[in-house]
């Protein structure tokens, strides 16, 4: 059975779906392109999209609390940081991700034995996006989340 098709096939595509749910919430997008293989890390490694195809990444940077940056590069590899804590989401799922986490569907789970921290972002209709959170990584933002 093949993969279904994306619905974000392109950076462009995605960076007008984030930049549409960051209006919803009211925010303000700061937004950098890299065009062209000269100035992409896929220009360094050479680019899957085909003859003719130009490699576009783009970083988005969010106002307001929390800290909030998509980072999209060509091959449909996206990272979303949250107060400084990276997590690799699918680039479908990007705009899903944003919305759960300014609709406060996040929290912290702290663990005293073993001790551990980490970020849950709860996507409805998805599995749960997990990463550790390390001890001196604990924003004010982050330790209002603890539960």
């Amino acid at each position: 059975m093949p993969p279904h098709p994306s619905t974000l096939p392109t950076t462009q595509a995605a960076v007008l779906a984030i930049e549409a749910v960051a209006a919803r919430h009211g925010r303000t997008v700061r937004a950098q392109h890299d065009i062209g293989s000269d100035q992409t890390f896929a220009g360094l490694v050479g680019q899957d999209g085909g003859p003719g195809a130009v490699p576009h990444e783009a970083l988005l940077e969010f106002d307001g609390s929390p800290r909030l940056a998509v980072r999209l590069f060509s091959h449909d590899e996206v990272t979303v940081t949250v107060e400084g804590i990276a997590f690799d989401v699918p680039r479908d799922s990007v705009p899903a991700f944003l919305n759960s986490v300014w609709a406060d569907l996040v929290h912290v789970r702290a663990r005293t034995f073993p001790p551990s921290t980490t970020l849950i972002v709860t996507v409805p209709g998805e599995p749960g996006y997990r990463e550790a959170v390390g001890p001196h990584d604990l924003t004010p933002w982050l330790s209002g989340r603890i539960r």
